[in-house]
């Protein structure tokens, strides 16, 4: 008699030993571990035995380093669940996600090992449950020797950071990254239960979907698991966002295992990314027999455009024909615990990315292949999603069996993330490609693949049977064509790292690259985080608790480097604080506007990165806390639709004298206007070269005019561009339905600012307070540190530029704090003269 699948999560009850404990354990967690401690399912050993009392907080000081022996240790996991047999022809046991080499036992008797922390598993167990009481272990080898072991058994491959990371298939960046703390483990972490069922269940649907005309069509591919020789009908009903529904119906023979169901959805709405339209979804409902499986799909079709044109290739991504203008974040895990991260923190990094006027999110590949709780969020918000395949910064074996556990996690996943329509483009890797060519890795590989097989012929071949619906790059960096540097600004996507390891960050303006898929600066996060984990005394940036903080190889040496020209040295820890913040914000806002200024040679930037997995000195626009660093908000800006930008560019004269292959000498002063919105602009703009205390030297007005999705450039006249006193004078332009753009004639460090050059008024309102700012002589990049109050606290407001007389909010959300003090943590450039 068929029954229905039914899946009973066995959450409950589970105990944590140490299986292998490691010689370096403290001797006080010995007792305790032998003998057993509460366990969460889903979850992790660290925080098991961080519930225990047993280690510290893992993130606080130094605990970092005197908790490596977690890393060392085998860990099981054991449960005692009832059971008794309900008459089902099948019980499986169902594990979704195990971190990582693994032994599974069920009353004594094994019944498999595992070691891919990014795949599912299922196995029938009929045969070792029994009526009653039953045991199931779960055994974790330990990680860090494991990996070692391999690299002995089959050979040390090139990689970056201490551990041999590239060995496993577990997240590469558990195991420490120059922005993520060291804490390999393990654990159950993702649900793990018995499914009971007879007959027929849905092991998998791939719900494609295309555009033909006005028409969607939803293409169901639906794989079944049976014990029953009885053909099965497969019905696929699709109901779309109104209510209104569309239905089709196959037979699935006896000796058959799938079906391909299409349903024609006529006069179907489109999905688009946010600010290209609306996100209509449509529900797909899938029946077999009495197994039923369910998702939400949108709409839409994708495509890459990389076709050789006179400047080199583009990267240039089209959502239903429509070009994107891409202005993206990298993403990693949210917290350095994946079982930390739920739903709700999804939506809050997510509100962080669309109100800072991201449209995409690149999952690196150092990291998962994300949750379907953020892809969810993403399709409702038109939220643009780029997935990496899980390669990062490493070479990888193409033999077994490493190979034939990728090609296993490659498939599941392209299909369980196939029905997401903020899906946009597969990747395979991340920097190894160009770390083939430029990181010296031929005399260490002696002769082995390095995981080229993998991006240039597995995974596209996967996803052409799987899912040719989604375009495919082969890496991060990518030139697409032979014989050409995987990193050239000409072709492809490029990464641009000198500027944050070597070189000043006007460098970003040397590039006219044709799409950044990652750069970046660094900044401590905001004050609060970082007292809460560094306590040296003083605290000093070469602290030792502080460096902990800080993974990048010399680090607070590359913030010192990055500052000096731009702006004073710091006097104080607070001051050295607020200095690296406003350089990561300045050194950004710098480099998104050149690159957004050459629309449409140059079709989008990625950020490094968005969030932190921990207190961390990083590249982060957010940190752990939540709290939106300064970086955030110059993002905002910088990445408004509707951007202007005050750019240099080359006279008729420079561009007629340039040669080929020789950049023109950006010789005079230009308006440039971006416009990524679907309306074409004209207007006028007003431009001034004004004086610190707000005297207008000079003013022309000037016409504009910019299509929907595209550039303009418009020269400023050379009375306004020519500045007189070069450390006391400004230009601004400023135009309707634009915020102004600011030019200035010298770095901070040479301007002759105020140094306090504004006065506040502070305003108790119900929940929180305002701020009421008046400039009484130019102010550059006004914010403020609100967490230092109170470390709940958020000002909506940031890095402010007014002119002299100009007045300004700031909206401060707090449910505590004193609206004076409030005031009293206001900074802005000119107070570090």
């Amino acid at each position: 008699m068929p029954h229905p699948p039914t899946f009973r999560a066995l959450h409950e009850g589970w105990t944590l030993t140490a299986a292998d404990l490691a010689g370096t354990a403290p001797e006080a967690v010995a007792a305790p571990l032998a003998d057993g401690i509460p366990a969460a399912v889903p979850g992790e050993a660290h925080l098991d035995l961080r519930r225990a009392g047993l280690i510290a907080d893992p993130f606080d000081g130094d605990n970092e380093a005197a908790q490596q022996w977690i890393g060392d240790t085998a860990w099981r996991f054991t449960t005692t669940f009832d059971w008794t047999d309900d008459g089902s022809a099948r019980h499986d046991l169902v594990a979704h996600g195990l971190d990582t080499v693994a032994t599974v036992a069920l009353n004594g008797i094994e019944i498999a090992r595992t070691e891919n922390q990014h795949r599912s598993y299922r196995w029938d167990v009929r045969d070792a449950l029994q009526e009653g009481a039953n045991t199931l272990t779960v055994t974790f080898a330990a990680p860090i020797p494991e990996a070692v072991a391999r690299a002995e058994r089959d050979g040390a491959l090139p990689h970056t950071n201490h551990h041999e990371y590239n060995q496993l298939r577990k997240m590469a960046c558990s195991f420490g990254w120059d922005w993520g703390i060291d804490v390999a483990g393990a654990g159950i972490w993702k649900p793990i239960g018995l499914e009971s069922w007879s007959g027929v269940r849905v092991a998998a649907v791939r719900p494609l979907v295309d555009v033909v005309g006005t028409d969607g069509v939803l293409t169901a591919h639906v794989d079944l698991e049976r014990d029953t020789s009885a053909p099965v009908e497969v019905r696929v009903k699709v109901t779309g966002p109104d209510g209104e529904t569309f239905e089709q119906r196959a037979t699935v023979a006896a000796e058959h295992a799938s079906a391909t169901v299409e349903v024609t959805v006529p006069d179907a709405r489109l999905w688009w990314p946010v600010g290209h339209g609306d996100q209509p979804l449509y529900r797909v409902e899938v029946t077999a027999g009495d197994a039923a499986w369910e998702r939400r799909i949108g709409f839409r079709t994708v495509e890459l455009d990389t076709e050789p044109d006179p400047a080199g290739a583009p990267f240039l991504l089209k959502v239903n024909g429509e070009r994107v203008l891409v202005r993206g974040a990298n993403w990693i895990p949210d917290h350095a615990f994946l079982t930390e991260i739920d739903r709700d923190r999804y939506a809050l990094r997510v509100a962080d990315a669309l109100e800072s006027n991201i449209n995409l999110l690149r999952v690196w590949g150092g990291g998962i292949y994300e949750s379907d709780d953020l892809y969810d969020l993403a399709d409702e918000h038109g939220l643009l999603m780029w997935q990496d395949f899980l390669f990062a910064c490493a070479a990888y074996s193409e033999e077994d069996p490493l190979r034939s556990e990728i090609e296993a996690e490659v498939r599941e996943n392209v299909t369980r993330l196939s029905p997401h329509p903020s899906l946009v483009i597969w990747n395979g890797n991340n920097e190894n490609t160009w770390g083939s060519v430029d990181w010296s890795w031929a005399h260490r590989l002696n002769g082995r693949g390095w995981g080229d097989a993998y991006y240039t012929e597995v995974l596209p071949a996967i996803l052409a049977e799987l899912d040719p619906t989604r375009p495919y790059s082969p890496a991060s960096p990518y030139s697409f064509g032979d014989y050409r540097h995987p990193n050239d600004e000409r072709y492809g996507t490029m990464h641009v790292w000198d500027v944050w390891n070597r070189v000043d960050y006007k460098v970003y303006a040397d590039y006219l690259a044709r799409f950044v898929s990652e750069f970046g600066f660094q900044a401590p996060p905001a004050w609060s985080t970082l007292v809460s984990v560094v306590h040296d005394e003083p605290l000093d940036p070469f602290g030792a608790e502080m460096l902990v903080h800080q993974k990048a190889n010399r680090g607070n040496e590359k913030l010192e480097r990055g500052w000096q020209g731009h702006l004073p040295d710091p006097e104080s820890i607070e001051d050295w604080h607020w200095t690296t913040q406003l350089n990561q914000a300045q050194a950004i806002r710098f480099g998104v506007e050149h690159y957004r200024s050459l629309t449409p040679h140059n079709t989008g930037t990625i950020l490094w990165q968005l969030n932190d997995n921990w207190p961390v000195v990083s590249w982060a626009a957010v940190d752990f806390a939540g709290h939106r660093k300064p970086l955030w908000h110059a993002l905002r800006d910088a990445y408004a639709p509707r951007l202007a930008t005050l750019q240099p560019r080359p006279s008729n004269e420079s561009r007629a004298n340039a040669w080929e292959g020789v950049k023109p000498e950006f010789d005079q002063l230009a308006l440039v206007l971006v416009n990524d919105t679907g309306e074409a602009y004209s207007g006028s703009f007003t431009v001034t070269r004004e004086s610190f205390d707000g005297k207008v030297l000079a003013k022309a007005v000037v016409e504009a005019r910019v299509d929907p999705r595209d550039g303009a450039t418009v020269t400023v006249p050379a009375e306004v561009a020519a500045f007189g006193d070069l450390s006391g004078e400004y230009i601004r332009a400023e135009g309707d339905g634009f915020a102004p753009a600011f030019s200035y004639g010298a770095e901070v460090i040479d301007q002759e600012l105020d140094p306090r050059p504004f006065e506040v008024a502070a305003e108790a309102v119900e929940g929180g307070c305002v701020l009421h700012v008046s400039a009484n002589s130019l102010v550059r990049d006004l914010f403020c540190h609100a967490d230092k109050v109170d470390p709940a606290a958020r000002a909506e407001q940031g890095m402010l530029t007014l002119r002299a007389g100009e007045s300004a909010r700031i909206d401060i959300v707090s449910p505590s704090g004193d609206p004076a003090a409030f005031a009293a943590v206001l900074r802005c450039a000119n107070d570090l003269r």
